[in-house]
């Protein structure tokens, strides 16, 4: 006969071993950090006992059998390594060197055009592609989202004016008359863009800046003005409801009005208007 030590999970025999420390560094070592089956740690929500038993010495011990009833029992979470563009995750991996392999081609290919990394990502479930992954894959991924940044920026220039972004179309619809326009409704020139749509929709905030009128003025009807500074001002006329008062500060896509029809209008639109140090601007050149 000889010494074991049987093993109980919430006081059910799996099997046995020999050493209890040897197979305790063998847990060890298999859920921390676990380079080789990508295991970072795990959660034991279970009751491990032992308690030692005379067998006889014929028997051969189950540390491959226990061990592996454990890790069906247990809460694993795996890691991988992820590279990562500008901030936004890429391709995973189960090795850092294949990760690294990677990196080093794709630095070679975009050098300063993006700001590329390898993390270290957790989940519960292996995600990583297989070693096959293609380079080629992940380089058109990066080369869309550069182009796609170039784009961002190319709109954000053509839509800044005097240091103002105008980031955002006040309200969806279908423009009914445009500046410049000469039309029998007006005895001058329309010196704003009036955009169609239906009574109550909800007005944006074309920019960030602060509220400087809110109130009722002349054929405006209710009327909205932001101070966006720099000189920049923007106006929402006709609207059948303000949310917004003097001093408040917005951010561009707040919420701030409703389309209505108040004032000079011959029906449910918004009258938007740029304004430059007092003189009227085309708002056609920095929204569409």
């Amino acid at each position: 006969m000889k010494p074991v030590y049987q093993i109980e999970i919430n006081g059910e025999t799996v099997g046995y071993i020999n050493s209890k420390d040897d197979f305790e560094n063998i847990i060890y070592e298999t859920f921390n950090n676990n380079e080789e089956e990508n295991i970072a740690f795990a959660d034991f929500n279970f009751e491990i006992k032992n308690k030692i038993k005379l067998i006889d010495r014929k028997f051969e011990t189950e540390e491959s059998k226990v061990l592996s009833i454990i890790k069906e029992n247990a809460d694993i979470t795996y890691f991988e390594y992820a590279i990562f563009a500008n901030g936004e995750e890429q391709q995973k991996f189960r090795s850092k060197y294949e990760a690294n392999e990677i990196l080093e081609n794709l630095n070679k290919e975009f050098k300063d055009q993006v700001d590329l990394e390898i993390k270290k990502v957790y989940m519960k479930d292996l995600e990583a592609t297989d070693n096959n992954v293609q380079l080629a894959e992940i380089s058109n991924n990066i080369q869309i989202q550069i182009d796609k940044k170039i784009a961002e920026e190319k709109k954000k220039e053509k839509s800044t004016i005097n240091g103002v972004y105008i980031a955002v179309v006040p309200v969806q619809g279908h423009i009914t008359s445009r500046y410049g326009a000469r039309e029998s409704v007006r005895d001058h020139v329309h010196k704003g863009l009036d955009i169609g749509a239906k009574l109550g929709t909800k007005i944006k905030a074309a920019a960030d800046g602060v509220v400087s009128y809110s109130g009722t003025k002349g054929g405006y009807g209710n009327l909205l003005i932001i101070n966006h500074g720099n000189g920049i001002e923007t106006y929402y006329g006709h609207c059948s409801k303000l949310y917004k008062n003097v001093g408040d500060v917005v951010t561009a896509g707040d919420i701030i009005a409703l389309v209505g029809t108040t004032g000079n209008s011959t029906g449910p639109h918004l009258h938007f208007e740029i304004r430059k140090n007092g003189e009227y601007v085309n708002p056609t050149k920095y929204l569409y």
